[in-house]
């Protein structure tokens, strides 16, 4: 099974369309993943003609299964109230072995997330179910601070409830978008990969449109690669091991 995770489309004052229509190329013809989650973020404020123009566009791509959940930029301007008119409030999709749950994190008119109690004890029942399934969790905000990205009192509040649930649960995998930074970190069993922005200028880190790209073969075995829209693909590891600090990687 293949999935893409984009993350942090921002449609708005600093939203690339050409970027974005290359995103949609690439995915459409080339990737061809049986799932599509996107992490958050699609809109820059929250604005009625905002969720009106990213739902359209978001049509552009082929995918059947879309997995689609808000962010933080999404939750302002009452965007908390119009997002669920234009998209799914699901929370559990059965795909063959993987078992995929969303967690909202956005809060209205709050910059920081927060999953909270009974959200973790959902995700707890709820995969208690599912024993012999790759599990995985997408999710808005970053569980864990990543380099180059400035303060992290923007962080999940409740980071390490939540932390301690998804290893109490045997989670594979939680997708992370929020920080516009692409990057890694395993705790045992457990990755956790954050996504970059897909489409637009905010960059942190890492000056590149990017999304990623999940494998998971028959064995359960997961692959995680980055994929630079309109350029090269490579595990998402090797960002870490070569890594390059912001002010080694920037020239004044």
């Amino acid at each position: 099974m293949r999935l893409v995770q984009l993350s942090d489309i921002h449609f708005g004052s600093l939203f690339r369309q050409d970027v974005y229509d290359l995103l949609v190329d690439e995915i459409n013809n080339e990737i061809k993943p049986d799932v599509l989650i996107i992490t958050g973020d699609l809109t820059d404020d929250g604005l009625l003609f905002q969720f009106k123009k990213i739902h359209e566009e978001i049509k552009k791509f082929e995918c059947q299964n879309k997995i689609i959940l808000p962010g933080n930029h999404d939750y302002r301007h009452t965007g908390y109230l119009l997002f669920k008119k234009f998209f799914s409030s699901k929370q559990i999709f059965e795909l063959g072995n993987v078992i995929v749950l969303t967690l909202g994190t956005a809060r209205p008119e709050r910059d920081e997330g927060e999953v909270g109690h009974r959200q973790n004890l959902w995700m707890e029942k709820t995969l208690a179910k599912y024993p012999d399934h790759v599990k995985i969790i997408a999710m808005h905000h970053h569980l864990i601070g990543i380099p180059d990205t400035g303060s992290d009192k923007i962080i999940i509040l409740d980071a390490g409830d939540t932390l301690r649930s998804c290893l109490q649960s045997s989670v594979n995998l939680v997708l992370c978008g929020h920080k516009h930074r692409p990057w890694i970190w395993k705790l045992g069993p457990l990755k956790i990969a954050y996504a970059g922005t897909a489409s637009s200028n905010r960059f942190r880190g890492f000056f590149e449109n990017s999304y990623n790209v999940i494998n998971i073969d028959a064995n359960k075995k997961i692959e995680l690669e980055i994929k630079i829209v309109g350029g090269e693909k490579f595990p998402l590891d090797d960002l870490v091991e070569k890594y390059t600090s912001f002010k080694d990687s920037i020239l004044f």
